[in-house]
């Protein structure tokens, strides 16, 4: 009896499993009698409705029912879209890499550019968490960089593309935004005493992005941490240049600012 009881445990077990196989018969293809046109619409009604999901899956069935033709290249973008609209901002870049590598002179390569660059960009806000004081001295802006190399790309290749404007505007929001990193780093060294770590960092803003906001507080924390230093040579020097180019500049007479500068709100 013992042994009956052992063997009946796989046969059961096969016959449950024989049941679920039984039961679970795959879905049919709602598309599968769909026109590629029809599939293009239906996904773009998807997307517009902000069913992200729904559309990057339709895209990517258009992707291999059209192959070869330009409505499955649109497919392709539009679909990058869509991942960066759902947050999938690794798996839109991976697709419009794609799709610049295998369509370099698609008139919709401008477009792609531009894309690419927004998606970093728009990674890259995150730069901004210096507001609830997380360490600045760890945030990596390799986002921001490849975003501004994207629309830099753009303006140069397609200076006459209806996406160049904008990518201009957005090139001088992250020179800003790199120049201004770099001065609260600079400042959270200087607040915790590493002077000359402090004068490393805002030397970077003041000699690789000129005529930005965040240069005179970049001098002023040069001169702050040469005077902590006793490199008063250094501090007369600096001071002088922030006394030329910003003869009223408040730092000199009140330090530092009590709020972070909102050069960066008006986005």
């Amino acid at each position: 009896m013992h042994r009956a009881k052992l063997s009946a445990v796989p046969v059961l077990v096969l016959a449950g499993a024989l049941l679920a196989g039984c039961s679970s018969t795959p879905e049919a293809d709602k598309t599968a009698t769909w026109s590629p046109n029809r599939i293009y619409s239906e996904a773009k009604d998807e997307l517009n409705s902000g069913s992200y999901d729904a559309a990057i899956s339709l895209f990517e069935k258009l992707e291999g029912r059209a192959a070869g033709t330009p409505l499955a290249q649109q497919a392709q973008i539009d679909k990058a879209y869509a991942q960066y609209k759902s947050g999938e901002r690794a798996q839109a870049i991976s697709t419009l890499d794609r799709f610049m590598r295998l369509h370099p002179a698609s008139p919709a390569y401008d477009y792609a550019l531009y894309l690419r660059g927004l998606v970093n960009f728009t990674d890259d806000l995150g730069m901004f968490s210096f507001v609830t004081r997380q360490d600045l001295s760890e945030r990596d802006q390799k986002a921001a960089k490849e975003s501004f190399e994207s629309f830099k790309e753009l303006i140069n290749r397609f200076p006459d593309s209806r996406y160049t404007p904008d990518a201009r505007l957005r090139m001088t929001y992250i020179v800003n935004s790199l120049a201004q990193y770099e001065v609260h780093v600079a400042r959270y060294y200087y607040t915790r005493g590493a002077y000359l770590a402090a004068v490393n960092r805002a030397q970077i803003a003041v000699t690789d992005y000129r005529e930005v906001p965040a240069t005179e507080e970049a001098l002023y924390i040069m001169v702050r941490s040469y005077d902590a230093l006793g490199m008063t040579q250094l501090r007369d020097d600096t001071q002088r240049v922030l006394q030329q180019n910003y003869p009223q500049s408040t730092f000199l007479t009140q330090g530092f600012k009590q709020k972070e500068t909102a050069w960066w709100q008006f986005w």
